[in-house]
């Protein structure tokens, strides 16, 4: 028997545990939330973690807890170690699901939750894909180790934390992006917009400005509620202006106050193009309903530089280079507080760019206004590995042989995953070329047989890799 029918029949025989673990851990939510003892980022990515670390004992593997942070699953022998880096922590639900957010339902062959296919699936389909190269017995003189991160999307504390009490694999790869193979990711920068109020007592008064679930989200929801001594004037000239352009907004009036809430659609903050932003949405309806103070003059400015743009081009950071393409911009949270607006925004910057060029072209697009910059606190650099390296051809391979797309080729994307966080490492994975891109969207969903595909396709990687 060959080891393509090998490794099929393997994955057959154990479809039901494989979907099973899928489900079990879609159910954790395990969004970031305030630290705990022995919880560095809180119960829900620690449940995460401890769990599927019961799962990896419970299969055979030899485990290790780093101190809630991270931990691992490994087996074989050798100098050497393949390693896959996948995440366990999911980014907030937000709104409109049709199905449970972590309910883990199946439905029409797919299984809805969030993280289903960042990086929950993804993960699960790697346990197992490890599994079978253990009871299929093949001969390896590597060893292999899945390392589980619990913060990849708020912070990467769990890498940080990793990489200083481990030591790195030789190798390695994330399933946690798309295929072919991820040669190069853009760099990634969060900084703050922000514009203080000092008269905030006139005509029309902000109470609350609210919007988005987390910086590299397209946020789905905004809100900004207004106390207006004419509210007539207002609530006609927005509700003209909203069925004129369509837009997915609402206004009410409750007494001397006027809410707006804007809706849109949630994507990926790398792929900004392919979502909705609901505070570009509010920040037309307020634009064009105010006549001036300092809430118009931000609206306006916004509207102006940023508005429905996905590249900065309109506010002084239109980069683009030969390898990586275009800047990615990404509005992804609002908020009003202490008399001051804070616009969190998440830029990803193209591979022969810098943060300083992205900093000094907005400091000097918004030199005419009241509107400050705060930078970030750090700088996740691009990575770039070049498409005649050993482990991007060893993928390649498997890619080719496993899909029989001889055409595609190595590609760099706008997303940043594990595999920056050390040498010799790419993405692979999950999502094939032209399939939907549900991470981070409402009814993420990951069908049961993507899953039972990328888990064989990652069976022979590892296996091509540590023969």
């Amino acid at each position: 028997m060959n080891l393509n029918t090998s490794i099929d029949n393997w994955v057959k025989k154990h479809k039901d545990e494989i979907v099973k673990s899928t489900q079990e851990i879609i159910r954790i939510k395990s969004v970031e939330e305030k630290p705990m003892q022995g919880m560095p980022f809180g119960e829900g990515p620690y449940r995460a973690l401890d769990n599927t670390l019961k799962l990896c004992e419970d299969l055979g593997f030899e485990t290790k807890d780093l101190e809630g942070y991270a931990g691992y699953a490994e087996f074989g022998e050798g100098n050497e170690t393949i390693g896959v880096l996948v995440h366990l922590d999911v980014v907030p639900e937000g709104e409109g699901w049709t199905y449970p957010p972590y309910g883990g339902e199946i439905r029409d062959g797919k299984i809805y939750g969030r993280g289903a296919t960042d990086d929950k699936g993804p993960a699960i389909a790697s346990l197992y894909a490890m599994k079978a190269i253990k009871d299929l017995g093949l001969s390896i003189g590597k060893k292999i180790r899945i390392i589980f991160g619990t913060n990849e999307e708020t912070g990467w504390g769990c890498m940080d934390y990793y990489f200083k009490h481990e030591k790195a694999p030789s190798m390695a790869f994330t399933p946690d992006s798309d295929f072919p193979v991820i040669h190069g990711e853009k760099g990634i920068i969060v900084f703050d917009l922000a514009q203080g109020f000092k008269d905030n007592n006139g005509e029309i008064k902000l109470i609350d400005l609210k919007g988005g679930n987390a910086p590299n989200m397209v946020p789905d929801n905004a809100k900004a509620i207004l106390e207006v001594e004419n509210p007539d004037k207002i609530l006609s000239k927005a509700k003209t202006y909203i069925e004129g352009k369509n837009y997915p907004v609402e206004v009410n009036e409750n007494r001397n106050q006027i809410e707006i809430i804007a809706k849109g659609i949630s994507a990926h903050g790398s792929t900004p193009e392919k979502g909705e932003n609901a505070i570009s949405y509010l920040m037309a309806v307020l634009d064009f309903v105010l006549e001036e103070g300092e809430l118009k003059e931000f609206a306006r400015i916004y509207n102006e530089r940023i508005g429905f743009k996905h590249h900065g081009e309109n506010i002084g950071c239109g980069l683009e280079d030969d390898i990586s393409g275009k800047l990615n911009f990404n509005p992804g949270m609002i908020k009003f507080e202490d008399n001051k607006i804070t616009l969190k925004i998440n830029v990803r910057y193209p591979i022969k760019s810098n943060p300083r060029e992205v900093y000094d072209g907005i400091l000097n697009n918004l030199k005419d206004t009241n509107i400050e910059l705060v930078e970030g606190k750090g700088d996740n650099k691009p990575l770039y590995v070049p498409k005649d390296n050993f482990l991007v051809e060893k993928l390649m391979k498997v890619y080719r042989e496993q899909t029989e797309d001889l055409s595609s080729e190595p590609i760099t994307i706008g997303g940043g995953t594990y595999a920056r966080a050390m040498e010799n490492a790419v993405a692979f994975g999950p999502m094939f070329p032209g399939q939907e891109d549900v991470a981070h969207q409402k009814d993420e969903y990951i069908s049961i047989e993507h899953l039972l595909k990328i888990t064989k396709i990652y069976a022979h990687a590892l296996y091509e890799l540590a023969k």
